[in-house]
């Protein structure tokens, strides 16, 4: 029989579960893009190899979401903290309309004649194997997944000069998924915590989370660029490589970022950027479709 102290502590640390700031809202938002003719094939920095790189992370998107809303969805039941229940609700809303927005995407780049659906029959194996873990280890991965893509939200948001590089067409997609990503970038690891994920566990699936998005980021790029081929140029790609991983690069500059989740007792709002998320989303509801101007509450099944 639990002693009232030990009972104390045990709901005093269900009700702090959730460390969010209170000026986040973690609600699902869709915003209807749409991608035309007036998207340029190399809409990153005019640059082919960067632009099938991000075409590449797009594709990943949607089954990936998933993968986060399921690992997540596992273990809504053991949440004890309210407000961290409410965020769950707007974790799996925000994914969904992640998911939804990307398939658009994915659909204008599959029209450009990229090998779209092969790509998503592999990235199916791949969490297909994945999904056979035990649960809390998926969590642990979509912990991790969700540091590595609030890393780069930050990054988006932060840097004018990596939003400056995207054309026009495409801007408005990437700062409304960093908002967002932004606003639950502690959700999956709070629940995480809460159900008794360990030190080891994070940390290891971090490593192995890195490794595995780096492959399957890699493979895509290179599907694309052979489909590509005759666009192909050496100086791009050098080029390329140097702006992700030369001095102050856009995935370079993030190792500092990536190595904090090791620190013990470390947790996704150390850094507190709830500020500049409120900077950009008074500026970002501009571009919500007319149809969805009252928002669209559609989730992931």
């Amino acid at each position: 029989m639990l002693s009232t102290k030990t009972a104390e502590n045990q709901t005093k640390a269900a009700s702090q579960a959730s460390k969010t700031p209170h000026n986040v809202d973690i609600k699902a938002q869709r915003m209807g893009f749409e991608f035309d003719e007036q998207v340029p094939r190399y809409w990153l920095e005019n640059s082919p190899f960067l632009s099938h790189m991000m075409n590449a992370l797009s594709v990943l998107f949607p089954q990936g979401e998933q993968f986060f809303v399921d690992s997540v969805r596992a273990y809504r039941d053991q949440i004890d903290d309210p407000k961290l229940k409410a965020e769950v609700r707007g974790f799996i809303g925000q994914e969904a309309m992640h998911s939804l927005e990307h398939m658009a995407m994915n659909q204008h780049v599959r029209d450009r004649g990229m090998p779209v659906d092969e790509m998503e029959k592999h990235l199916a194996v791949v969490l297909g194997a994945t999904k056979k873990l035990p649960k809390r280890h998926q969590l642990a991965i979509t912990s991790a997944l969700e540091h590595m893509t609030a890393m780069m939200a930050d990054m988006l948001l932060e840097r004018d000069d990596i939003r400056e590089g995207m054309h026009e067409t495409m801007r408005p997609l990437w700062a409304w998924h960093a908002i967002e990503e932004t606003e639950h970038k502690a959700v999956a690891y709070d629940v995480f915590q809460q159900v008794g994920g360990t030190y080891a566990e994070r940390t290891f699936y971090l490593a192995f989370s890195t490794a595995a998005l780096g492959v399957m980021t890699s493979y895509f790029t290179c599907r694309m660029m052979l489909k590509d081929a005759k666009r192909f140029s050496i100086k791009d790609t050098a080029s390329g490589l140097w702006r992700l991983w030369g001095k102050n690069g856009t995935f370079s500059s993030l190792i500092p970022a990536w190595l904090g989740y090791f620190k013990p007792g470390y947790h996704p709002w150390d850094h507190d950027n709830s500020e500049l998320v409120a900077r950009f989303k008074a500026e970002i509801q501009t571009y919500i479709a007319p149809q969805y101007q009252s928002g669209n509450r559609k989730t992931l099944q």
